[in-house]
């Protein structure tokens, strides 16, 4: 799986971005709101990535953050979100609105998406509000939850493993602090589960 893309954007559409790896363009479908955060052509960029596997294609979708990823993980999860979806939600509103959204069951807000009615809106934020946690997390707590490098990719592989995103977050945190900034993710993601199992 390609966990993200470091190189330079050589171009942007609609929906997508072209990233210049090396020689080597990958087409990365994307929110607007991560395109609008890409910055200009030719600039260098770094893109979390998430791969789509179907019968007849494999894609790559492109965020800008880590936490705009999992939420896209999060959204795909509920029956009737697919990957054009959870992007249109993704483009209307941030991942601290989101889940600002989710936790306070407001499904109007994730109705403001274009494709989502209210009943699926009702459906994401019934399904999402035990994903989320039962703290709201404020911007200081948003960047703990979602920390650079290897920390963003510990709390992905949690998430992965069916932890919450509080949870993970919390603990790779508590690990990332023991281990030091330089940790690798082997040893972040060893040391989360183990105080996870505490």
């Amino acid at each position: 799986m390609i966990a993200h893309l470091k190189g330079r954007l050589d171009s942007t559409g609609l929906d997508h971005a072209v990233i210049d790896v090396g020689g080597v363009g990958y087409l990365v479908g994307a929110s607007a709101r991560t395109l609008s955060a890409l910055g200009p052509t030719g600039e260098a960029v770094t893109v979390f990535t998430e791969m789509l596997v179907a019968e007849d294609s494999i894609r790559l979708v492109g965020f800008a953050t880590a936490a705009e990823r999992d939420w896209f993980r999060l959204l795909t999860g509920v029956q009737g979100v697919g990957a054009r979806v959870a992007l249109a939600i993704l483009s209307a509103l941030e991942p601290a609105d989101l889940n600002r959204a989710v936790l306070a069951q407001d499904k109007a807000t994730v109705a403001r998406a274009q494709g989502v009615g209210p009943k699926l809106a009702e459906r994401i934020v019934r399904e999402l509000k035990d994903c989320v946690g039962g703290v709201s997390l404020g911007p200081a707590a948003a960047a703990q939850a979602v920390p650079a490098g290897a920390g963003a990719d510990a709390v992905s592989a949690l998430l992965n493993l069916g932890f919450r995103p509080a949870e993970a977050a919390a603990v790779v945190a508590q690990a990332e602090e023991e281990l030091g900034g330089s940790a690798s993710l082997d040893a972040l993601v060893r040391l989360a589960l183990r105080k996870a199992a505490k």
